[in-house]
């Protein structure tokens, strides 16, 4: 499930949804400099000791977080009026090759600032044990319950940080209440995913429409978003915290078999792609499904993907797979880094921390472009409250906002995550298709993992 800021479609739509309200709540710059932080007044404090960080710095990023970046700017010069910052816009999927070839060469030519997607992160910790610096020392953790719960833990190794979270996608259970209306569903008394393919099954028998769309033969890479969302309701991922893996356990078999109940009760829409992809987002615009099992960003997308479904649709926390299990899953998220080879650390750090702990730079740029913030304080806003027509004068944003706020399992992509995702793909398409046993080919997949990573399993 690759990141939703690595792609234009999820701030496009997620901008639109709350373009009106942003406009409403008006401008934040004379927010500059105050607010709190996990009870920590944000006088961004890296090097105040030894005075106020001076000099220049490089921030890498791409498209719209680089230009929200950019536009902060000057604020932050009012504060640190000695730093020099130049923001560049690397480009994505370019800016990976290029901090891993940086990284390489031993830090040779890498920018002090890095936005990473939580997927690369962990490749980096790895591959390159002094690639990123550890930022304990200049600060870092007085955030550390700063942030959506979960996210410190996949930030950070032991005692060391290395890096801030910024953006936060939780999953969205989106749902056409139009559909669930006329199969006479309430879908709000959905509780856990056995309900869900209960509901389906109504859905189904008295619309024709399918419950949810999946890549059946992965066509495309990502295909197991669903599983992936399964395994993490459950406080499961493809690895643990220490790098093992964790494809055949019984939360694994558990996310797969439910994917399989959908496929054989004839609930699943054959969609060429994951959310974004034109296959996919066809079916969801066709009619052809009742749900969307998403991440926050594509609830905004459907606004631009099918405007004429205007009140339609609704959202709501996704079910627990056991009855009284977790709602809570951020499927994906960024953060800003610290290059260890950067020769001003401390500039470094007080301009992640400027952007990413003062709520008011975090209102500014979702108000811009949409990113939905990792930073806790920021959901006091009034543009995270306001009713959406798209979605039935629902208050939108707050459901993500509940969900921030539990706690979510810390995930670890590890340096293995597209290995580990080519072989589920394949074994969910082995489910899908040709009706194999879940227990069975996660077994065959784990072992496949393990030989071709030395990794050992949970």
């Amino acid at each position: 499930m690759r990141q939703s800021g690595m792609g234009d479609p999820s701030r496009r739509g997620f901008l639109k949804v709350f373009g009106a309200a942003a406009v409403a709540a008006g401008g934040v710059g004379a927010l500059a400099g105050c607010g709190t932080v996990g009870g920590a007044k944000n006088t961004s404090s890296a090097g105040s000791a030894s005075g106020a960080p001076s000099g220049s710095i490089t921030v890498w990023s791409w498209a719209n977080p680089a230009a929200e970046l950019k536009a902060l700017v000057p604020q932050f010069n009012a504060v640190y009026p000695h730093v020099q910052v130049s923001v560049q816009d690397i480009g994505n999927p370019a800016i990976w090759d290029k901090i891993t070839i940086a990284m390489e060469a031993g830090g040779s030519g890498l920018a002090d600032v890095l936005h990473l997607g939580v997927d690369y992160l962990p490749s980096y910790i790895e591959k390159f044990p002094d690639g990123l610096a550890d930022l304990s020392g200049l600060g870092a953790n007085k955030y550390r319950s700063a942030f959506a719960p979960g996210l410190w833990e996949t930030v950070s190794r032991g005692p060391k940080v290395y890096a801030l979270p910024w953006e936060a996608n939780a999953s969205g259970f989106f749902y056409r209440e139009d559909l669930f209306q006329k199969a006479g569903v309430d879908a709000t008394s959905l509780q856990t995913w056995d309900d869900v393919i209960a509901a389906g099954k109504e859905i189904k028998a008295r619309t024709g429409v399918a419950l949810l769309a999946i890549d059946k033969s992965a066509s495309q890479a990502d295909s197991a978003n669903l599983f992936q969302l399964l395994l993490q309701l459950q406080d499961s991922f493809y690895f643990d915290i220490s790098g093992r893996i964790t494809l055949n356990t019984p939360e694994a078999v558990t996310a797969l078999t439910i994917v399989k109940q959908l496929g054989d009760a004839g609930l699943v829409f054959d969609a060429q792609g994951s959310p974004g992809s034109t296959g996919y987002d066809s079916a969801v615009k066709n009619g052809d499904v009742a749900v969307c099992p998403d991440p926050a960003w594509y609830g905004g997308y459907l606004e631009t993907l099918a405007p004429a479904d205007r009140g339609d649709w609704r959202l709501m926390l996704p079910p627990s797979v056991t009855a009284g299990g977790s709602r809570s899953a951020i499927v994906n998220s960024t953060h800003l880094a610290v290059a260890g080879t950067s020769p001003n650390q401390r500039a470094a750090f007080a301009f992640a921390e400027f952007m990413l702990t003062r709520p008011s730079s975090q209102v500014s740029v979702f108000k811009a472009k949409g990113i939905f913030p990792a930073l806790l304080d920021a959901y006091a806003d009034p543009v995270f409250h306001v009713a959406d027509p798209y979605f039935g004068g629902q208050k939108y944003a707050e459901v993500f906002i509940d969900e921030l706020s539990k706690p979510s399992y810390p995930t670890n992509y590890t340096s293995d995550y597209a290995r580990a995702l080519k072989l589920i793909d394949d074994a969910q398409t082995q489910v899908l298709q040709q009706g194999a046993d879940p227990a069975a080919v996660l077994k065959s997949a784990a072992a496949q993992l393990a030989a071709q990573t030395g990794r050992s399993q949970s």
